[in-house]
């Protein structure tokens, strides 16, 4: 058996990587193709070509390149019906993985399989009819996801967020970052635009942390490709963080953090897996923000805040990222984490802490859909 797989960012590379796994476990001698990163890669994948041409996020950001990524979409939609696959399996990245089904679907009746639930319940209520058209079976990560799916005509299936499966630093990793004044783990994306907009204003906070808290440290985890950007953005940082590429040290970083500065995005899952309380700091192109806003249906980005149904996590969203209300931000939850670490914890519950893991649960899912 074979599978033709999408990913097109790192959380889609994680995620690939684990069906991929469980999809070995359960069905032994299955093999890959498809599009994916260094750890689906590790899994048995070679890359049509490198993943990263496809890490883009916005209207106004994905322009510029428009016709690069429909070349990129008709490469890959050829590539699968030559592989005649037991199904496709797009990975989150939407905007590249559904126009693939399309063409896909337009050819053959090969049954597709989408790994994330569209966000329905924040913006664009009807991307779920529109993926129902090229779109058999949905893998869900959140819980109150498969009634949306399945009213758009979908299958779909709860399958529990691959962060709960994660690994925890190690008392050995936990060694690697000395202990001592407040540590703030700063996190401005994994994606070069994200970096760009969010680390000036990352390191201005920092600058009014620092006047309250002169001891203040920050450490920086990111990617191998990303760390010249990286050293470049923070090099005149008040408080100089300490970057690391490695997965042990970031492991450590999440572990031992007093709060953490965090773009919007799947990362506050992360930490709230390491029960590490957080601040939400993120801007958007302005079309790409204000389109955005327009067709908004949730008050609040942060999945802590949806999945716990509080709104203890603190979110500062475009022109509202200012360096001074942050900072303050940051100080009240070094106060008080309290409130913040019981949404964090029941968050992790509902995502399916103590279950099967995840990877396996959506292999299943896979299994049984076929």
């Amino acid at each position: 058996m074979s599978f033709f797989l999408v990913a097109g960012e790192p959380s889609g590379d994680k995620l690939g990587a684990a069906l991929m796994a469980g999809l070995k476990e359960l069905s032994p001698g299955v093999t890959f193709q498809g599009v994916g990163g260094p750890l689906m890669q590790e899994q048995g994948m070679v890359s049509l070509f490198p993943m990263e041409e496809l890490s883009i996020m916005g209207l106004a950001e994905v322009l510029p390149k428009y016709f690069h990524l429909k070349r990129r979409i008709r490469e890959t939609a050829e590539a699968c019906l030559a592989a005649n696959p037991a199904a496709l399996i797009t990975i989150d990245s939407p905007d590249f993985c559904l126009w693939v089904a399309g063409l896909v679907k337009a050819a053959t009746p090969l049954r597709t399989i989408h790994y994330v639930a569209p966000s329905v319940w924040a913006w664009r209520p009807g991307r779920a009819r529109k993926m129902a058209r090229v779109i058999d079976h949905v893998l869900a990560l959140l819980p109150f996801e498969p009634p949306l799916m399945t009213s758009a005509g979908m299958t779909c299936d709860f399958v529990g967020h691959p962060v709960v499966a994660e690994p925890r630093a190690s008392k050995a990793e936990l060694a690697l970052i000395p202990g001592g004044d407040p540590l703030v783990l700063c996190l401005p994306g994994s994606r070069r635009g994200e970096i760009l907009r969010l680390a000036p204003r990352m390191g201005e906070t920092l600058t009014a942390l620092k006047a309250r808290h002169p001891g203040v440290r920050a450490v920086l985890p990111t990617l191998p490709h990303l760390k010249a950007l990286i050293e470049e953005m923070t090099q005149d940082w008040p408080v100089p963080p300490q970057i690391t590429t490695d997965p042990a040290e970031k492991r450590a970083a999440f572990g031992l953090a007093d709060v953490a500065l965090a773009a919007s995005g799947t990362v506050s899952l992360e930490l709230a897996a390491n029960q590490c309380p957080m601040v939400i700091a993120y801007d958007l192109h302005p079309i790409t923000l204000w389109l955005m806003r327009r067709m908004s249906l949730t008050d609040t980005y942060t999945l802590v805040n949806l999945v716990s149904e509080t709104r203890h996590i603190p979110e500062y969203i475009g022109e509202d990222f200012l360096p001074g209300p942050v900072a303050k931000a940051l100080e009240r939850v070094l106060a008080n984490p309290g409130p913040q670490e019981d949404a964090m914890a029941l968050t992790m519950v509902r995502l399916g802490l103590g279950a099967e893991p995840p990877g396996l649960r959506a292999a299943r899912s896979v299994l049984a859909h076929l």
